[in-house]
């Protein structure tokens, strides 16, 4: 399962319907994401992907705390 949050919303897709694979390094990922959500990839350049160990991908905005 692949969790996105962008720009306010929380959206649940799986692997396949975006065409990801295990062994994808995150810019990979955040292109084919980018993609679903019909976004230039550069829209994505400050998020960051929690890769859990279930295998789930977490995409969201970098937190910024202070």
């Amino acid at each position: 399962m692949v969790h996105i949050r962008f720009e306010g919303r929380s959206i649940d897709v799986t692997e396949k319907q975006l065409g990801i694979v295990a062994d994808m390094n995150d810019l990979a990922v955040k292109e084919r994401v980018a993609r679903y959500l019909d976004v230039n990839s550069d829209r994505l350049c400050a998020y960051v992907i929690d890769r859990r160990p279930s295998g789930d991908l977490i995409i969201r905005p970098e937190a910024v705390y202070g």
